[in-house]
Order: C-alpha cells, then structure tokens, then sequence
C-alpha cells in the first residue's frame, strides 16, 4: 500500500509537515481549525509509519522529538531508536508548489518560504475543496515565523464545545467563513465567486502560470482564474523579495483584473495587530452599520471611510512585537475601508477582527499593487522600539498593459527597484525587451527583478 502511485501516501505525509508554520500548525486552508498542528495523534501516528515504511528518513525523527510521543508498535519502536541512536535531523521546510486533484492538474497550494521561515506565503489557487471549500481563488496568508500577519480566518466552528452549536458547525461557517470577502481576495460587485454555488465551483479550478523557487531572494508564484465572475479573468502574482534597503523580506502582490464591463472591486487585508499609522484621512462613523446585507458583508462593521492622499496608500500595524507597514499603489477614486468582524452576529460566535480594504468602483481592467512589509521589533521588556518606520518611500505602476506589467519600488534614500512580469508568456527560456520609463530591459523567463 505505501508503493501505491509513486509512495502517495508517504509523499503526503511530507506535505502535511510541509503545510505547517514554524510552530507545527497547520495553514487553515478551507475548513481548516487554527490551532491544529503536527502534535495531534493522528500526526504521531502518521509520521511513525512514513518513519518505519518509508526511507526512514532523519528529518522525521526531529519531529517525532518535538512531538514527544510513539505509537507501541513496531514504527514506534523504530523512530525511539533512532532517536537514541542520534539519527535526527532537522526537518527543513523549503519552498515547494503543491499540486491538486488526482491527477495533479486542479491548481494547487503554492508556499514561499525566506529563510528559517522568516517570512511564509501560502497562496491558494486550487480546486474548490469539496463541501469544506472555501469561495476564495487566489487568495493568501502571510506569516512571520509562526506568527500570522495576514490571515485566512478558517472555519466557523467550536469542535467539541457544546455551548457553541454543539461543537458542530455554525451557521456563520456559511455566512461569513466560506465567503469571498471573508479571504484575501478580490471581491467583485459585492458577489462571491461562483455565485456561492458547490455545484459550479466543483466544476472549475484555478491554473498555475508559473513557479519559480530557483533563487532565494526572489521567489515568486503566480496563477490565473477565469470563471469565478462570469466575463472577468484574474491574475495574480505573489514575490517574496529580499534586496538591499531593505531590514527583512517583503512581499510583492501584483492582482491584475481584466473584465468586461465596469464593476465594483473589494480588496481586502485581513491584519492581524494594532493599527499604528496611515497617511490618508478618514472619518470613523459614531454608529456602526454593516457594510452590506448578504455573502459576508453583513458581518463586517464598518469603521472608518477614507481616500488615499498620495499614490501609494500606506498603513502601518503592530503585530507580536513586530512592525508591519501595507504599501499600496492606489488611485484617486479608491475608497480606503476599515471593517471589523463582528455584525449581525448575535451569539458572539466570530472573532472580532479587523481589515482594510481597498474599494476601486466603476472600473473594467484594473490592477491592484501592494507591498506587505514586515520591519523593526518592539519589546515592552526593554520598552525599545527599533526600525518602525516604513523603507518604502513610492510604490508605483510605471507599465500596465496586456503583455507586461512593470512596479517600481523606491525606498527612503532614493533607490529604486523595478519588478516586470509578462502577462502572456510564462516561458522560462523566453527572451524579453521592453523599454520603461526610458530606460530598456533585457531578461528571460516570465518576470524581472533589479534595481532601476
């Protein structure tokens, strides 16, 4: 059974490890339960048997550690031996590209890692799930180490507690934790993708348009999606970066929108911290109403209505005692949304967590751009703040057409970088030539990456 397909079943348990932050819990893709992690038996016994009936592999017996615990059988015995014997390894997660379905040809889960897991990106473009999917294409979480900086709420459920629905699922998993706007994702005339319809979604899958892990300090993901909104094509682009200028990695998303007719766009970033600073006004209303009635909307109060004030929008959070600053390339007509979970929902069953959303109206083709920056530390010990300001001083879209999308990312002493991705070839030996702002590049392969 474990030979079966190419060693599926082992090969699985090393995506299971693989789907883990730095403290052993699992993402919380679809109906997934936050807090899960690497620890439950049911992952003892996993890593066991891949131990025992595998290639024994060193890096699981780390795990097996961390986990403290065996099975009495003979896999269990096998890994405490190998742990006395001093065999363990650590079980290093790189970055890697999970495919889906069957065949492995439904999308996938692709996930970015910088470092020691400095800075993860999961980024979701896979099948819809069964009926735990989630109405969510192309949508990511961002996490520090094992902390979460933009977060993918999971599901609505208290497993096991009776107070809340039995333990069961709530009505608000429906309501508000399968919906759109309940991911970081677009939302398109305040609708959720595929209608909220299983039986459409089933239908349909997101498509990789490339993945490329093969240099550290630019790595970058990117698919497409074509039927979540009948006449409107997706594509987004996710890079972690690490160059100069800058303290830590940063994530680059470019979300690039093509439509038919003019709708109206929601983009939201479910932050997780203390908002610190912005540079754009806003009025906070003296009541709170929802934001909407239906697909989510009707949970989310909103707290704040603002226009940008600049061309790149940024807001600023602090997060486990690390600063975090949004940069976005915003337009003059955007409307800058704070919302905050919570409305219509009586039994107190949500969490009480916050976003800011970027609301573009009356618009067909469109791109959203953003950089997510993580900088500096703070610590109440030593009440020392270090590095809380932003390095980024512009973010800009210098290009914007069909075949190529160009962003210049300029920082506080003047430097700029430019990233460029071809929308329309995604070839890795395909040779390039476009002139930006004056200045001609040369590069192969689907995007560039350097300073201007």
């Amino acid at each position: 059974v474990f030979s079966h397909k190419d060693n599926v079943l082992l090969k699985g348990v090393d995506a299971l490890l693989n789907l883990t932050d730095a403290d052993g819990e699992f993402f919380p893709l679809n109906d997934g339960q936050k807090g899960m992690s690497y620890f439950t038996p049911a992952l003892v016994t996993a890593v066991d048997i891949a131990y025992q009936y595998g290639d024994q592999n060193p890096q699981l017996l780390s795990i097996a550690e961390k986990q403290n615990k065996v099975l009495l059988d003979q896999s269990g015995l096998a890994v405490a031996m190998g742990i006395r014997d001093g065999k363990a390894q650590p079980f290093v997660k790189n970055s890697l590209n999970l495919t889906d379905g069957q065949n492995g040809d439904q999308g996938g889960v692709g996930v970015l890692r910088y470092g020691n897991e400095d800075l993860t990106l999961v980024f979701k473009y896979a099948a819809q799930g069964l009926s735990h999917g989630h109405y969510d294409k192309l949508s990511f979480s961002l996490y520090e180490k094992g902390d979460e900086v933009i977060q993918d709420y999971g599901l609505a459920r208290f497993v096991n507690i009776g107070q809340k629905g039995g333990g069961n699922y709530l009505k608000e998993n429906k309501t508000w934790a399968k919906t759109t706007i309940a991911h970081n994702t677009i939302s398109q005339n305040e609708e959720m993708h595929f209608d909220g319809k299983y039986q459409v979604a089933s239908q349909h899958h997101s498509d990789l348009y490339f993945y490329d892990d093969s240099n550290k300090d630019v790595q970058v993901v990117s698919a497409t999606e074509a039927n979540a909104y009948p006449g409107t094509e997706l594509h987004r682009t996710m890079a972690i970066i690490k160059t100069d200028g800058f303290e830590k990695p940063f994530l680059l998303d470019i979300m690039k929108v093509k439509a038919d007719k003019k709708n109206q766009y929601d983009f939201p970033f479910y932050f997780m911290g203390q908002v610190l600073s912005d540079n754009f006004d806003y009025e906070s209303p003296e009541t709170l109403k929802p934001l909407g009635d239906k697909n989510g909307y009707q949970h989310l109060y909103l707290e704040g209505k603002g226009k940008p004030s600049s061309d790149s929008t940024q807001f600023s959070w602090l997060g486990e005692g690390k600063y975090y600053t949004l940069t976005s390339a915003t337009n003059k007509d955007d409307e800058l949304l704070f919302t905050r979970m919570g409305a219509n929902d009586p039994d107190f069953n949500l969490r009480r967590e916050a976003a800011l959303m970027i609301r573009r109206d009356n618009t067909a083709d469109t791109s959203f751009v953003s950089v997510i920056e993580p900088h500096g530390s703070y610590s109440p010990v030593s009440e020392l703040s270090v590095n809380s300001n932003s390095s980024i001083d512009e973010l800009k879209v210098v290009l914007d057409t069909s075949k190529y999308t160009a962003v210049s990312i300029k920082d506080v002493k003047g430097n700029a970088n430019i990233f460029i991705l071809s929308n329309t070839n995604a070839s890795m030996s395909k040779q390039h030539k476009l002139k930006v702002d004056g200045k001609t590049y040369r590069w192969k392969g689907p995007y560039y990456f350097n300073k201007k």
